[in-house]
């Protein structure tokens, strides 16, 4: 299929210096309003007409001290909403605490897009193949959001309310991610199938956080991308392996589990049936990652 790239469609820019800013100008133009951080997303979907056309467009680069990563021993990691995705993937802090999650910025589109896109605009994109969901989503994050008069932290799970929709009232930016101090012996990973590599969109994501003790899973999260409406949990999977003994019997049942938990649909990218069998793959592949390096898999 040929994509055409038309002229953007006429808008008003508007540029806030501030926080407050930004806030009041949303809150003066709700309905006809849209946000613009990197504009990685936003600006494809205006040009090819994807989106709705807004009568005015927010650009929040000019707001200070919005794109910060700082990890603290007793809170865990925040991440600001202007934080690239790059910087997410090559931060020392990330890498160390939040392996996945530095996986997972780093199999992002292209270098160039990395470079101006950011995490939180990739899920407030929110469509089901979103790289970083899946980590955020295994890492337990949570959104912080503002309007002009309060804020309100939103789990990651309750974040997303369908394709490209999310739980982000009228007149709120979503302003940091908060993810909490990693579990004590926690490991993570993300893996992703795509025809490409970064340079595609995921047929399949699949991140897992989890520690083992004395051979026992203590924690586990599953984080599924690209396989329902939304990125979701595995949450039956989870409770399947939490407190059990590892073992490669048990790694294999609770990747056939995940499979369950899915509901993919066909597109030009993949059958149904073809992500069904990469979802158990991938969830095999993962957990046996974390599982079996910090447990007795045998």
């Amino acid at each position: 299929m040929t994509v055409f790239y038309r002229r953007l469609p006429r808008f008003e820019y508007l540029s806030p210096r501030t926080i407050d800013e930004a806030l009041n100008l949303l809150g003066e133009y709700t309905g006809e309003a849209r946000v613009l951080a990197g504009g990685t997303d936003l600006v494809p979907q205006l040009r090819r007409r994807e989106a709705a056309t807004p009568k005015y467009v927010i650009n929040i680069k000019a707001v200070p001290n919005l794109d910060t990563i700082h990890y603290d021993e007793q809170s865990g990691l925040t991440i600001g909403a202007l934080t690239t995705i790059h910087d997410v993937a090559e931060s020392p802090i990330v890498r160390s605490h939040y392996p996945g999650l530095a996986q997972a910025a780093s199999q992002m589109a292209s270098p160039q897009v990395r470079n101006r896109g950011t995490i939180m605009g990739n899920i407030c994109n929110a469509v089901p193949s979103a790289d970083s969901a899946p980590s955020l989503l295994a890492l337990e994050a949570v959104v912080v959001a503002r309007n002009k008069s309060d804020e309100r932290v939103i789990p990651m799970s309750q974040f997303f309310a369908g394709p490209r929709k999310t739980n982000l009232a009228p007149g709120e930016i979503a302003i940091k991610i908060l993810i909490p101090k990693e579990m004590p012996s926690a490991r993570s990973v993300y893996l992703k199938l795509s025809p490409r590599h970064s340079m595609d969109l995921a047929v399949v994501g699949v991140a897992v956080a989890a520690a083992c003790r004395d051979g026992i899973c203590d924690e586990i999260r599953i984080g599924l991308g690209a396989v329902a409406p939304t990125p979701i949990r595995a949450s039956r999977t989870e409770a399947m392996l939490r407190g059990k003994r590892v073992t490669t019997e048990l790694i294999d049942e609770a990747a056939r589990n995940a499979v369950t938990e899915c509901s993919p649909i066909d597109d030009h990218r993949a059958s149904r049936e073809y992500r069904s069998d990469m979802v158990y793959v991938l969830a095999k592949r993962a957990l046996t990652g974390v599982l079996a390096a910090g447990g007795s898999a045998n």
